[in-house]
């Protein structure tokens, strides 16, 4: 789960959707609050790490490989115009998790060389989060990137429920939600409902 705290009122609002998240078992979650100032995004990734510990899943901030090591998070997602992952992975280490997000396969098969542990792949679906980046990629897109790269392809853009089929079927590990979890009314509902679907999925 991806997340964005202009959705909420506050901030204890933010995280008490997150926790419901949590609760509902995310395994992950991304904090991508780009806007923030640094000592305000690093005294929130701490609230976060503390909260994501709680209920073992994984933290990744969003570009700040700096706040994300202070702050003892599991890892960091990169942008194409961050930090490249071969220079992160000299400061971080071994263990540290690297994921970029990408949009074609060259920036796909480039994550890939530089060491990237897993990358998001997308937008799959229109989506307003992410208009920035173009047209959707569609599933044949996604499909030939996760069968031309060895490390786990995330989808992610405008993913609902009735989509998670078709998105794993076309070679996705996972896939990456913001609005899918953190606009619904009932977080954690939203989040149990995805988390089954993909389990289904994935026993099929």
């Amino acid at each position: 789960m991806i997340t964005d705290r202009t959705l909420f009122p506050d901030e204890d609002a933010f995280f008490a959707a997150i926790e419901g998240a949590l609760k509902a078992g995310v395994r992950a979650v991304q904090l991508r609050e780009k806007d923030l100032p640094t000592r305000e995004l690093l005294n929130v990734v701490y609230r976060m790490r503390k909260l994501t510990a709680e209920y073992g899943a994984k933290l990744f901030v969003n570009d700040r490989a700096d706040i994300a090591l202070c702050a003892g998070a599991d890892g960091v997602h990169l942008g194409q115009e961050s930090m490249p992952v071969y220079a992160v992975r000299k400061i971080a280490g071994d263990d540290f998790t690297i994921g970029v997000s990408t949009h074609n396969l060259k920036e796909a098969s480039l994550a890939e060389k530089e060491g990237a542990d897993f990358i998001t792949f997308g937008p799959v679906y229109q989506t307003p989060s992410k208009l920035k980046y173009g047209a959707p990629v569609g599933l044949e897109a996604l499909n030939e990137v996760a069968g031309e790269i060895g490390i786990p392809v995330f989808g992610i853009g405008g993913i609902k429920l009735d989509t998670i089929n078709a998105v794993m079927k076309s070679g996705a590990h996972g896939i990456a939600v913001i609005s899918g979890i953190l606009s619904a009314a009932d977080k954690e509902m939203a989040a149990k409902d995805y988390l089954q679907m993909i389990d289904a999925v994935v026993q099929r």
